[in-house]
């Protein structure tokens, strides 16, 4: 029988994603590839820095046992295959149960996505992210500089979600951004029994769930999953997002309506390993404190 990963939560993500390739990467831009493999062959025994999704990995990995894989993650990296053999060696040495790597050379590798059947894809290369995006799969760019806080609450992965363009579709994103703060309000009290479309990360958030009750479900399963949504709705226009989450059958633990405070404060409170925008004022003010992806889709993104 081939190996499958039916069944688990498969996490995609970008060797500058995974480890601090900055450095590295800089003597790429500066130098060419050929400089750029040189230095890797050269470190191939040199472990690499921590990267900023790296903490999160290794909690999602802890949700596996050796009753059962629940979580699957593969690198998806347009790294040279020598600078993939570095990846491997760090992962092992940084305790990392990584097997699979996809690596194309400078070649965009978005590709590969739905054959690995992924739930999430994570890269510090907007282009690839947009890519996955169009492909239907749930993708954030991540900030390599961001801080981290996974090591905090080591039992539990906490991700954390904005609403309009990432958990829901940008309808109402594109009432506010076309008339104004009113006319969102109005729209959104009139539509509060009509669930918004879904946006790109809703499939991640059911897939979050999905590893939740697997968890449950095994002896001796030790990490839990906590989920928030943290939005700049307030009342009355938070009653249509509630009600979106109970006709999708889907809940999120905690939910923050900040009718536009701002959200690293809060942020800075939740602790997520995760947190997820669409909003790149809002992915800069929560990077101070917590580890953070730009989601490059919807209206928002068209005014670059």
């Amino acid at each position: 029988m081939p190996y499958t990963v039916e069944g688990k939560l498969v996490v995609a993500i970008s060797s500058r994603a995974l480890f601090d390739f900055e450095e590295e990467n800089r003597i790429f831009e500066r130098d060419g590839e050929e400089a750029y493999i040189a230095l890797q062959l050269a470190r191939l025994e040199v472990p690499a820095r921590e990267g900023v999704a790296l903490p999160l990995v290794k909690k999602l990995l802890a949700f596996n046992t050796r009753e059962a894989q629940l979580v699957e993650v593969v690198v998806l990296s347009k790294n040279d295959p020598v600078s993939g053999l570095r990846v491997f060696k760090s992962a092992k040495r940084a305790g990392l149960q990584i097997e699979r790597g996809v690596f194309t050379r400078g070649r965009s590798p978005y590709g590969y996505l739905d054959a690995l059947k992924a739930n999430l894809f994570l890269s510090a290369n907007e282009a690839d992210v947009i890519g996955a995006l169009g492909a239907r799969v749930p993708a954030a760019r991540v900030y390599p500089e961001s801080r981290q806080e996974a090591s905090r609450h080591a039992d539990e992965v906490r991700i954390a979600f904005d609403g309009d363009a990432v958990l829901f579709s940008d309808e109402a994103e594109r009432v506010y951004q076309k008339e104004g703060l009113d006319a969102f309000t109005e729209h959104e009290t009139r539509h509060a029994l009509t669930p918004l479309q879904a946006g790109p990360f809703k499939p991640f958030l059911e897939a979050l769930h999905e590893l939740q009750r697997a968890a449950r479900e095994e002896r001796g399963a030790r990490m839990r999953v906590r989920t928030a949504l943290v939005t700049a709705r307030s009342a009355p226009a938070h009653e249509r997002a509630i009600n979106t989450l109970m006709n999708w059958n889907i809940s999120v633990d905690e939910a923050m309506f900040l009718g536009g405070l701002d959200k690293g404060a809060f942020l800075k409170s939740f602790e997520p390993d995760f947190y997820f925008d669409d909003q790149r004022g809002h992915v800069d003010s929560a990077r101070a404190h917590v580890a953070a992806g730009h989601v490059p889709f919807g209206v928002a993104n068209l005014r670059r």
